[in-house]
């Protein structure tokens, strides 16, 4: 059972908080949300890639392929999204930390009845970009659909995930793709 701690608001009403363990890194003594302190940290190189689908009519992968969506250049588009996002981060993401962000590689494979995304991103920094690489492949994905939802309401995204992460204190992790899994990127 936890603590709790009484406060006293400027009215003298008594306040009742909840302590909560100290395990919980993104949030305070009292249970309120709160960034990590990253300052005592060293900044190292870190990397993280993220993959996701963007599932279509086979028609649709074949006008993307072939570039005749009327919107235009979908797979342009959706990198420089995908780019954009990356460093937009921390304005959708509350407890992200700002970040300087190296480099975004956004990579599509177009199939039969989907587009396969990839993005990595870069950093020298005291913190990961995983997020920042999700958000990327993520936007990348939202912009294909937006692109491409005059002639194909029925797609699907999905399947987003992160494949790799390296540097800081965790130190490395490599999704081990599952038997069914044919992410070609």
């Amino acid at each position: 059972m936890s603590d709790s701690a009484v406060v006293r608001c400027a009215c003298g009403r008594r306040l009742h908080f909840l302590v909560m363990p100290s395990e919980f890194t993104h949030l305070d003594p009292l249970g309120r949300a709160r960034m990590v302190d990253v300052t005592a940290k060293e900044a190292t190189h870190r990397r993280a890639v993220a993959r996701c689908r963007v599932s279509m009519e086979p028609e649709t992968a074949e006008r993307i392929a072939s570039g005749q969506i009327t919107k235009g250049d979908v797979l342009a588009v959706a990198r420089v999204a995908g780019i954009q996002a990356a460093k937009q981060t921390p304005s959708l993401l509350p407890l992200c930390h700002p970040l300087l962000v190296g480099s975004v590689f956004v990579n599509f494979r177009i199939e039969d009845s989907h587009v396969e995304i990839e993005a990595q991103v870069d950093t020298v920094d005291r913190t990961g970009v995983e997020m920042e690489a999700l958000t990327a492949c993520g936007v990348a994905a939202l912009t294909v659909y937006d692109m491409c939802k005059s002639i194909d309401r029925t797609m699907t995204i999905g399947e987003l995930a992160l494949w790799e992460k390296t540097g800081g204190r965790s130190g490395t992790f490599r999704r081990t793709p599952d038997l069914g899994d044919d992410f070609g990127l």
